[in-house]
């Protein structure tokens, strides 16, 4: 079985199908014997068709800025 750990890392891919069926097949039987990532796989779901359909909105300019920013940061502590 795996970790509610392992299923975090790995729900990314299983949220956009591109995840070979073994693991598929693990990652289902964890939602079912585990509530708490249940919930957390669902409310990722619910969250995902909200926003398919929702019409796109631009982030504003200096929000952008900040974000990248912040991410560039982020990324230069990693040392990535």
């Amino acid at each position: 079985m795996l970790t509610c750990k392992e299923f975090l890392s790995e729900i990314g891919e299983y949220l956009d199908e591109g995840i070979d069926a073994e693991l598929k097949a693990k990652l289902e039987r964890h939602i079912t014997e585990c509530p708490n990532c249940w919930v957390i796989f669902d409310t990722m779901q619910k969250t995902i068709q909200i926003y398919k359909g929702m019409n796109p909105y631009p982030i504003p300019q200096d929000v952008e800025a900040r974000l990248m920013r912040a991410l560039e940061k982020k990324m230069a502590a990693k040392g990535t």
